[in-house]
């Protein structure tokens, strides 16, 4: 591996999602790095009433913007033009907001209230304020779930509640004002997502109900109306009388839908006609084949520094996943918890409730399981790279693994331990957080903070492979141990780049069920 050379972090830095800057969130500013040069491109003086109190910092949707979120304030910073500031005041009367992040585009921030009372969204190109009434999803783990922008128009699909009954509303991407809705027919539907290429509208019910997921036109006309797979054989009874829907992915080429319910079948339908193609299986016990790699932890070894990794063996006969036991009497968890197509969409990869540190890999055109990882702890990060396929970067929980990473492949020799312990300065601040880098480099990059420090990785095994960035890499072995960076007394960096006065402010309303206040001329309410 090559690694770049470290610079200061903090608990929010993070990389852009077209995979060319940094920005990270000191106390006085914004540090905007290129990862090519890994050089200070900008420095973003912060308002000196924003000191403490951030809650969330986030990337704009096309890299262009960054989003600062504190109790009462949201500001908006441009990493392209340094005249552009945008400001939302949150009055201090109102319960704080449970998620906040940008819309479909750089230009449009979403509010989601407490209590699901309503939606906002601003748009700082039109200086107008949107209101909708009723989201039924607004936590930061869920609100996504219960709203989709389509890809091609950005075009906003999002599911309502009001009066005991779900309500689907198509909003104009411009105005946000509402271009059509309609009841869907579910009783209690627990997400929506529009496909890839924008032609559909995927709905699918609760957990709690009957199997069952809904196509829409974009117009709100029933397509297809998936009511879960009919059993045919004995191993396959939990799909008719399990829980309902627990997970719908869709592939990125939009061609496939994994749908999964409470047991340990997934099954695999072709889009848009919803017909069943093929139903993977979870098996008790794996038997290893010339097709099926099993990798199996196997405790750690000593390395220099008395430092331990993690290491794998290929297991040569069948074996058991760890499935977890009920300790109490509550009702047991079971199903599949999360699936996620690789970015060429032929590769699957799964996880069950029943057994949280095993990760299964699905071959999608053998219809077969290429492997099975097995860890000693559960897994609670998976994340495929955005364009590299066959390409995947594990986390697993516990202060054992805080500064260790993962990366498999199919050629790869089992799972990959990657100790950043060992190249970070110092003592560790943190447990690490790793990402990958969209990058068009041959060997794909990684992303890599421990909160005080961050720096980039490379998979490059050559000294002749291009790296991503331009510096010489750093020494592989341990550094010494030395003091943590204290991020609050850094001096703030400088820039030949600073911020113009120049800036755009919005209010939110105080009263949540009030109606229109004449002072905000900007604001449109939309309700149900």
């Amino acid at each position: 591996m090559r690694f770049s050379k470290t610079f200061q972090s903090s608990p929010h830095s993070l990389p852009s999602p077209d995979g060319e800057l940094i920005a990270t969130l000191l106390p006085l500013n914004i540090v905007v790095r290129t990862i090519k040069t890994l050089e200070v491109a900008r420095t973003i003086k912060l308002p000196t009433d924003l000191t403490s109190g951030v809650t969330s910092f986030s990337w704009s949707p096309f890299s262009t913007r960054v989003l600062v979120t504190a109790v009462d304030q949201v500001h908006v910073f441009s990493v392209t033009d340094s005249a552009f500031h945008g400001t939302i005041n949150i009055p201090s009367s109102v319960a704080r907001s449970t998620f906040i992040d940008f819309g479909a585009t750089d230009h449009e921030v979403c509010i989601w209230s407490p209590f699901g009372i309503k939606l906002t969204i601003v748009n700082f190109t039109s200086s107008k304020v949107v209101e909708i009434a009723n989201p039924k999803f607004y936590h930061a783990a869920s609100a996504t779930r219960g709203c989709s922008f389509r890809a091609s128009t950005h075009h906003l699909a999002l599911l309502t509640r009001s009066s005991g009954k779900d309500m689907i509303s198509i909003h104009s991407p411009k105005t946000r004002e509402i271009e059509r809705s309609w009841f869907p027919d579910t009783i209690d539907a627990q997400g929506l997502a529009w496909t890839p290429d924008g032609k559909w509208l995927v709905v699918w019910e609760s957990s709690a109900q009957s199997p069952r997921v809904i196509l829409y036109t974009s117009d709100g006309h029933t397509f297809k109306d998936w009511r879960g797979p009919l059993p045919h054989a004995s191993h396959d009874m939990g799909l008719q009388y399990g829980a309902g829907v627990r997970t719908v992915t869709l592939s990125p080429d939009g061609r496939l839908t994994a749908i999964a319910n409470g047991s340990t079948c997934i099954c695999i339908l072709n889009a848009p006609s919803m017909v069943e193609i093929m139903r993977l299986h979870h098996p008790q016990v794996v038997q290893p084949k010339d097709t099926l790699q099993i990798w199996q932890e196997q405790g750690t070894l000593p390395n220099t520094g008395g430092v331990s990794v993690p290491v794998f063996v290929r297991a040569s006969q069948a074996v058991t996943p760890q499935w977890t036991t009920l300790s109490s009497p509550q009702e047991p968890i079971s199903g599949c918890n999360f699936a996620k197509f690789d970015c060429s969409s032929s590769l699957l990869a799964t996880r069950l409730d029943d057994a949280p540190g095993t990760i299964w890999i699905w071959d999608i055109p053998s219809f077969d399981l290429r492997a099975v990882l097995m860890y000693h702890a559960n897994v609670t990060k998976l994340e495929w790279h955005p364009m590299q396929p066959e390409l995947l970067l594990l986390r697993c929980e516990g202060e054992s693994y805080g500064s260790i990473v993962f990366v498999w492949d199919p050629l790869s020799n089992g799972p990959r331990s990657i100790n950043t312990a060992r190249q970070f300065p110092g003592t560790p601040s943190g447990k690490t957080y790793a990402t990958w880098l969209r990058t068009n480099t041959e060997s794909a990059t990684i992303f890599l903070t421990d909160n005080s420090t961050c720096m980039i990785a490379s998979l490059a095994e050559s000294d002749a492979e291009t790296l991503a960035w331009q510096d010489e890499p750093v020494a592989t072995s341990p550094m010494s141990h030395e003091d943590d960076i204290d991020v609050q007394s850094s001096p703030r960096l400088t820039s030949p780049l600073e911020d113009a006065e120049d800036s755009i402010n919005f209010d939110v309303d105080d009263d949540y069920t009030s109606e229109l206040d004449d002072t905000f001329q900007f604001r449109k309410f939309i309700g149900h």
